[in-house]
């Protein structure tokens, strides 16, 4: 049978490339060798640092979002004929709420859009959980300056409002659809009052940001005395959880009790290393939800959704951005020197490629600051310092890659330059002034 070339012309070249980038792919050499090194390292960094403890939690709850929330009050509070002020508000707030990185933010974001939210408070969230972040600002103004700590905290909360209006503009008649679309669906039952939901929610955040609390770069105050405690408040949280399950979500109370004992056993055993009974908890809840045949085992389920969609294209993306760019302090196939050359002064060049690298870099929650630090003493710009700051902790490589195919190509790439321009502008006139 003769070969159709017009059909398999793509597989024939998708051969030919990666036969021809094995072919001359430069192994051996100390640039190539560290950076495949630095992007296995960064990979071990994030599955031990950040999976456990960021990504397993934000699964759940943006399980608990698709099986719980009740849809109209998504489209009350979030939706596309919502009240924009109260839209946009409760977007930005809620996001900035959680203070997570650019990936722990990425189930939520698609759980919250799948129930109905409008595009433009869905992006306002998106972009303010890793962008407005109350410690990261604060660190920010004391170790950067006040005056980059005042920029990127109104930067910030302007762009999660600003960028989501725009994404509402450029796709409003999609919207309008939505809407439309909603209208005709049957009230869902409503099984327990808001309220009860609302402790629920509240409750599983918490395990998730005091799970996380960065450690602050005092020895004393507020936030210190939060990072001191931060397990016992974390503890205190996971029980609320786990009696709110028992109450209210039908959750049996032998088992309940049964991986309480567990989780407490596994705490006095390895005290020094709290991860060990979290990752217990979650393994607990994981097996208690998925053989569960009720509300439980929708729940599993929905989570279950999320983490074999995300996981694979966050982890894929965090290879390429360590092989890339290196982790926080090292080098990847991209040399330091010129990341540091090409982000002096403030040109219209160097806030661009600031907010370009940044957008494709990862950073985990407040290892922006010290990288910015670095880059100063190098001799960047306080412009581009700021693009950078504005740009890089609400975007990366792994979260551009989940959020396409949440909401298309287009809208990502839409997204994403958004971003990238506001960031840029933003750092010129910062620049100009300071």
């Amino acid at each position: 049978m003769k070969v159709d070339w017009k059909i398999e012309w793509k597989p024939l070249l998708w051969i030919t490339g990666f036969f021809t980038v094995l072919y001359y792919m430069p192994v051996g050499t100390g640039r190539f060798d560290n950076a495949v090194f630095e992007a296995l390292r960064l990979a071990q960094w994030y599955a031990r640092e950040h999976v456990l403890l960021c990504l397993v939690p934000a699964f759940f709850i943006a399980g608990a979002i698709a099986t719980f929330v009740r849809q109209e009050a998504v489209m009350k509070y979030l939706g596309p004929t919502a009240n924009r002020a109260l839209a946009y508000g409760v977007g930005s707030v809620s996001g900035s709420i959680l203070a997570v990185c650019s990936c722990t933010v990425l189930p939520l974001f698609s759980g919250i859009y799948r129930m109905g939210a409008g595009l433009g408070p869905a992006i306002a969230f998106l972009y303010s959980g890793p962008a407005i972040n109350v410690l990261a600002i604060i660190l920010t103004a004391r170790v950067i300056g006040v005056d980059i700590g005042i920029a990127r905290a109104i930067g910030a909360v302007g762009f999660s409002v600003v960028i989501g209006g725009i994404m509402h503009f450029i796709y409003r008649n999609e919207e309008t659809a939505k809407v439309k679309a909603a209208m005709n669906m049957p009230a869902p039952e409503v099984k327990r009052p808001l309220w009860k939901d609302i402790v629920y929610f509240t409750s599983m955040v918490a395990i998730l940001i005091f799970a996380n609390w960065a450690k602050p770069g005092d020895t004393g105050g507020f936030f210190h005395a939060i990072y001191a405690h931060k397990w016992m408040i974390t503890a205190v949280s996971a029980g609320i959880f786990a009696v709110v399950l028992v109450l209210w979500y039908e959750m049996a109370w032998w088992k309940m009790a049964i991986l309480a004992a567990i989780v407490t056993a596994l705490s006095v055993l390895f005290g020094e290393h709290p991860v060990v009974p979290f990752a217990a908890g979650a393994i607990g809840l994981a097996l208690i939800t998925a053989t569960d045949a009720g509300e439980q085992g929708e729940w599993f389920s929905s989570t279950w959704d999320f983490a074999k969609q995300i996981t694979p294209l966050l982890l894929g993306g965090i290879l390429v951005s360590g092989f890339l760019l290196g982790r926080p302090g090292s080098e990847g196939i991209i040399p330091a020197e010129w990341v540091s050359a090409a982000v002096g002064g403030n040109s219209f060049a160097a806030n661009f490629f600031a907010s370009v690298v940044g957008a494709f870099m990862y950073f985990a929650t407040l290892t922006e600051i010290p990288i910015v630090q670095a880059l100063l003493g190098a001799g960047m710009g306080k412009g581009p310092a700021l693009a950078l700051l504005l740009a890089g902790p609400a975007l990366s490589l792994p979260n551009m890659l989940v959020i396409r195919s949440y909401i298309g190509t287009q809208k990502t790439v839409v997204y994403c330059s958004l971003v990238v321009v506001m960031a840029t502008i933003s750092g010129m006139v910062f620049g100009t002034f300071f």
